[in-house]
């Protein structure tokens, strides 16, 4: 298990307010346990509510990102990564799975009686923002970002 946190006094100036990184085993309890971290890290990182609008889309939206890496992006044996972090704009949620060639398909609006392959159309719905980074040959971060308002339920 991988993790960093930053104090205030002792982050860089460039790094987020708050950072977790965490290994969840390429399963569905995984992606499930992913998800209820980052709302509870959510919730307590920034003083909001469990049941906020922007605390349900921190977990839909991880919920998402992490279904799809065990379910498009992980080989046999390998996790995948977790990085929640806290920006002055917003909270992003990073998931990092093992199949880099294995790209976000295009969001396109899918027929009403296909019963799956709405998942990054509700990342877009919810998620100010997203998008995904391959930096090397074995890995690939797909990313949300939320923004930090609470409107009424």
């Amino acid at each position: 298990m991988t993790h960093h946190q930053f104090t205030d006094e002792a982050k860089p100036p460039h790094a987020p307010a708050r950072q977790l990184t965490l290994r969840f085993s390429s399963t569905r309890r995984g992606a499930r346990l992913a998800r209820h971290l980052a709302v509870q890290q959510f919730t307590e990182w920034t003083g909001l509510l469990y049941d906020s609008a922007p605390a349900r889309a921190v977990a839909l939206v991880t919920a998402e990102l992490a279904s799809n890496a065990v379910r498009h992006g992980s080989l046999p044996g390998r996790d995948f990564r977790l990085t929640l972090l806290v920006l002055p704009h917003g909270f992003r949620v990073e998931v990092t799975d093992t199949r880099p060639e294995r790209l976000p398909p295009p969001v396109m609006p899918q027929p009403t009686d296909d019963t799956s392959g709405r998942g990054l159309l509700l990342v877009q719905a919810y998620a100010d923002r997203w998008g995904y980074t391959v930096r090397d040959a074995y890995t690939k971060t797909v990313w949300a970002e939320v923004q930090l308002r609470a409107t009424a339920s």
